[in-house]
């Protein structure tokens, strides 16, 4: 039977997509063709990526009345670009190049390939991908470069404890932290040229990660509200709290649902299905890296307490392994995070680790008995006791 779509063929009228490069950006304009009735012009440009080229480019998409500026994310190409053309206040569009297949046998140059992305833009065929405003950019900056230092620094600390474990100094072996207070006095006895180039790169990158805190707490004070509420939730820090605000911003309506949000984020499985059967549940995906890692971490921290979500973590690592649990964890707090920013009246509220026992186990026991039941050929009836 033939059922009836919403689907609508609304042109933009006066769109712009640009592709970009590193020294050199092709735009296609398309705009309606005032004498006749129906017909559109194209317009198609090369700009140096240079700032003074941009703006005349801004100025001259202006002068035709371009609404919607679409580009691909080629690399960092497009972050100056984007950047300019959104306080020039046009309804800038970041979209994935994976949404814009061309045909087989299609010639691909930069100047079809603009073409080619300003048709499908004009038809409404393209979604946005996520780009957070300037104050969560700005704050994201400092969070992301954190991590960055914070891995550099375990690097050069696994570097050292390599250099030790080779000289047959086992310091790592006796203490539980060989850069802590004991094992800064162990080392200092050991001049070795590397290992003193090994610690002082350490405390230099020390140093700048609790410069870094310090803007980052300057930059995250007008969200305080918000990040107090996402510290309450098990196994998430004030560090943690800073990034996930930094990676997915405050503005929720950006993702309309919780499963929006797992999904961008690539924490939802994927499905794999063929000829009418499923084949399993196919891999989450590669998402949002600092977003990720952070989830990973709060979730092994949460998996260690004595919560609904440490108790959660427990039940699934016992059936499907830690690595699937520390993943589900994540997309829990993930959930949380996102309730939370969405009502700005919403608290954390713990289940407790006996949740699952007091609800979920008697209910499960029930049915199990319920469907025995029928199938030996009784009907049951159940009425709870006085």
């Amino acid at each position: 039977m033939l059922t009836r779509t919403q689907d609508n063929e609304e042109i933009i009228e006066r769109v712009a997509a640009l592709d970009v490069g590193k020294a050199e950006l092709m735009c296609c304009v398309r705009v309606p063709d005032e004498d006749h009735r129906g017909k559109r012009l194209q317009e198609v440009q090369a700009y140096p990526t240079m700032t003074r080229s941009l703006v005349r480019m801004s100025d001259h998409l202006a002068c035709l009345g371009v609404t919607r500026v679409v580009m691909e994310a080629t690399s960092d190409y497009w972050k100056p670009v984007f950047y300019l053309l959104e306080a020039a206040g046009f309804e800038t569009w970041l979209v994935n190049a994976k949404d814009v297949k061309h045909l087989p046998g299609r010639p691909k140059t930069d100047k079809l390939d603009a073409v080619w992305l300003c048709k499908v833009a004009e038809r409404q065929m393209l979604r946005p991908s996520f780009v957070p405003p300037p104050p969560i950019r700005r704050l994201r900056d400092l969070t992301r470069y954190r991590a960055d230092l914070v891995a550099a620094r375990t690097a050069e600390k696994q570097r050292a404890e390599k250099l030790l474990e080779d000289a047959c100094i086992k310091v790592s072996a006796v203490i539980t932290d060989i850069f802590g207070v004991s094992g800064r006095d162990m080392l200092a006895d050991h001049h070795a040229f590397l290992l003193g180039a090994m610690l002082a790169r350490v405390d230099a990158i020390s140093a700048d990660i609790a410069a870094l805190d310090a803007a980052i707490a300057t930059h995250a004070a007008p969200f305080a509200d918000l990040i107090a509420r996402l510290d309450e939730i098990p196994g998430i820090s004030l560090a943690a709290a800073h990034v996930i605000l930094a990676e997915i911003g405050t503005d929720m309506t950006r993702f309309p649902t919780a499963g929006h949000l797992v999904s961008w984020a690539r924490l939802a499985p994927g499905i794999k299905e063929s000829a009418g059967k499923k084949k399993g549940k196919g891999s989450t995906g590669h998402g949002n890296a600092y977003l990720a890692a952070i989830l990973g971490n709060a979730a092994a921290g949460a998996a260690k307490t004595d919560t609904f979500l440490g108790e959660r973590y427990r039940r699934i690592a016992r059936r499907r392994g830690s690595k699937r649990a520390i993943v589900a964890i994540g997309r829990s707090i993930l959930i949380i995070a996102w309730h939370l920013l969405s009502d700005p009246t919403a608290r954390f509220h713990d289940l407790g680790p006996g949740y699952y026992a007091a609800r979920i186990d008697p209910e499960r026991r029930k049915n199990n008995h319920i469907r025995q039941l029928e199938a030996l050929g009784y009907t049951v009836t159940l009425e709870p006791a006085a």
